[in-house]
């Protein structure tokens, strides 16, 4: 399946109108479709996994080796991360120093 065909907004569309969750089957070579679906909001992300791509059989081609399968799982994770929480005004610990000396002009 090529990206464009992906409409990973159907996402937000479904669970929103259907008050549900929203999984994503992906058919397409590599993982960056499979994680962006993660990123907007599918509960879950089914792929198939295979010994080696080059084995006989009509879904290998988009099948998953053990190695991508990981890759997939920890991009997804580690976009979680970075995502974050809805929270304005947040900053770490490590960073209030850092940010009192740039504000220190505006306090004089």
């Amino acid at each position: 399946m090529e990206a464009q065909h992906a409409n990973l907004q159907i996402i937000k569309e479904l669970k929103e109108k259907f008050n549900c969750k929203v999984g994503y089957s992906g058919h397409e070579s590599g993982i960056s479709i499979s994680i962006a679906a993660a990123a907007v909001g599918a509960s879950s992300i089914e792929r198939h996994i295979t010994l080696d791509r080059t084995m006989y059989g009509s879904d290998q081609a988009a099948s998953l080796e053990k190695r991508g399968f990981i890759e997939m799982v920890n991009s997804i994770k580690k976009n979680e991360l970075a995502f974050g929480k809805e929270k304005i005004g947040f900053i770490l610990d490590e960073e209030i120093p850092i940010a009192k000396k740039l504000r220190e002009h505006l306090i004089k």
